[in-house]
């Protein structure tokens, strides 16, 4: 009978490790809705005595997320698994995960430890997480540059001790396919109580080996992974969930495992995470990328044709991509609006989110002919995931040519206030931005500036995503219009949004290392 390998998300930790990515409680607790609907094991939702934020969103996700086991992450260091409890004892289903290095180099250079004070707090630590809370998880970071019997010796130690997941976490991305699986073999022939847990791997994408070493290591025994949307994570990322859980979907004739996710919400998640997070998924990438069932080739296009399976391995529906183009119009009504919005995956909106998604669908349709699946798609997002807005851009000028200066006019409300000012810039966005700066009397840092056109044509909607700077902290606006200006002001003033929201709550990391 095939075996069930339990999928273990980390995109809310370790995804949000990714350079520039920051999300709020609002967006953590939506991300972590949508991995219960996708079916995911178990949720890591943060590390809580890194911030207050994280604190508050690894709490929210315990007391709102009730199926899927929610982990917080906890160094092994008392405080640690204090703030870590004090976080997820809410849930349903509560984890402790905590780590320690073991491999010599990170002992000698980061820990200045002795590989027996290691092995003594670890075992102490995963003993005073196990008399809080049942369920404990154990990583020994930097598990596979670790000597083999110094590995062994303290899994066994941290079992007995009380550990219920014993995670081997390939920190670096350091491992090939087949020294990973011999790895996960080993430890399953030398450690004597290793039948006592689960056995779970977490792998970096350094070398670009992260899904197949997460393969080899399910083909040797290893009954849980740890993975991420998209594969985001520190660096270069970690291990994907589609492509572990599509991998084992498709080569089933290889695999002989199963999965509880619902991939039909797969490419759901994967736009929700892109959107909230400000990370564009690539468009070669594997599963959930743009171009990932298209087919330019002529060759290509009159096999599909014939018969799909000529060059499709797995059907686009299969990951909840709808291949139907139905278009709405000005003219179509509430309901079709609805059925549409089901069909693209969203189940679960409220009837006030339904009613503000489709206000927004008809001034949309009032600018352009046709609204296709994905302008639909990027409205949603925009308007159900927003923020409270303490700042609405309320109207704008652009006076702008090649042999003029930009400039910019903008009105902007906070309450019943007005603030309108005008600036000077290298361009109408440049204008724009210092023209809002100007009205609100905020002073932040551009960090990033990204457009995108949603779908194809002239008047097509264009994404705007910002990266905004304030005190060491990141925030990410996002705007949709078929303004190219209008989006951008919009996305400029949903970061600023996020940043007043935030300021008085947010404490910002400890500058301590944050795991595998």
């Amino acid at each position: 009978m095939p075996k069930k390998v339990y999928i273990f998300d980390t995109t809310l930790r370790d995804g949000e490790q990714s350079p520039g990515v920051s999300l709020n409680v609002h967006e953590k607790l939506e991300i972590a809705r949508q991995l219960e609907r996708l079916g995911v094991d178990a949720i890591e939702a943060g590390f809580p005595v890194a911030s207050k934020g994280d604190f508050e969103a690894v709490k929210a996700i315990a007391q709102n997320v009730r199926r899927p086991v929610i982990v917080a992450l906890a160094r092994a260091v008392k405080q640690d698994i204090d703030r870590a409890w004090e976080a997820i004892k809410y849930a349903a289903r509560p984890r402790i995960h905590t780590f320690i290095a073991t491999s010599d180099i990170h002992m000698k250079y980061k820990l200045k430890m002795e590989p027996e004070e290691v092995l003594k707090r670890a075992v102490e630590m995963v003993s005073y997480a196990k008399s809080l809370c049942e369920d404990v998880e154990f990583s020994p970071e930097d598990g596979t540059r670790t000597r083999p019997e110094f590995l062994f010796k303290v899994l066994e130690a941290v079992i007995d001790a009380g550990a219920t997941v014993i995670n081997i976490p390939d920190t670096v991305g350091y491992a090939m396919p087949e020294e990973f699986g011999a790895l996960i073999r080993s430890i399953r022939e030398n450690v004597r109580n290793i039948d006592k847990v689960m056995l779970s791997v977490h792998c970096h994408n350094d070398l670009g080996l992260a899904v197949a070493n997460s393969l080899a290591a399910i083909r040797n025994g290893a009954q849980q992974v740890e993975c991420t949307i998209n594969g985001l994570g520190e660096r270069a990322g970690n291990a994907a969930l589609e492509e572990i859980v599509m991998a084992i979907k498709t080569r089933s004739d290889y695999f002989n495992y199963y999965t509880d996710i619902v991939t039909e919400q797969i490419y759901r998640t994967s736009t929700m995470v892109s959107h909230l997070t400000g990370v564009h998924v690539q468009p070669n990438k594997a599963i959930v990328g743009a171009n990932a069932f298209a087919h330019e080739s002529g060759i290509h296009q009159h096999g599909v044709l014939s018969n799909r399976q000529t060059y499709e391995i797995m059907t686009p529906e299969s990951i909840g991509l709808k291949q139907s183009q139905m278009v709405l119009g000005k003219h179509s009504g509430r309901h079709a609006f609805e059925e549409r919005l089901k069909e693209l995956g969203f189940t679960n909106l409220m009837p006030e989110e339904i009613n503000a998604a489709f206000e927004k669908f008809k001034d949309l349709a009032d600018k352009k002919k046709y609204v296709m699946d994905k302008d639909i798609e990027a409205l949603v997002n925009e308007k159900v995931l927003k923020v409270p807005e303490t700042y609405e851009l309320e109207y704008f000028h652009i006076s702008s040519g090649n042999t003029s200066i930009a400039t910019s006019t903008v009105k902007i409300r906070r309450d019943n206030e007005i603030f309108e000012e005008a600036a000077c810039g290298d361009g109408p966005v440049d204008a724009t931005f210092k023209a809002i700066d100007r009205a609100i009397g905020i002073e932040v840092t551009l960090k990033d500036y990204y457009l995108r056109a949603v779908t194809s044509g002239k008047d097509a909607l264009g994404e705007v995503t910002v990266k905004i700077g304030k005190n060491g902290d990141v925030y990410i606006g996002r705007g949709l219009s078929t303004d190219i200006i209008e989006a951008s002001a919009k996305a400029y003033i949903n970061a600023i949004n996020k940043m007043v929201m935030e300021q008085n709550s947010k404490n910002g990391h400890n500058g301590e290392e944050k795991g595998d």
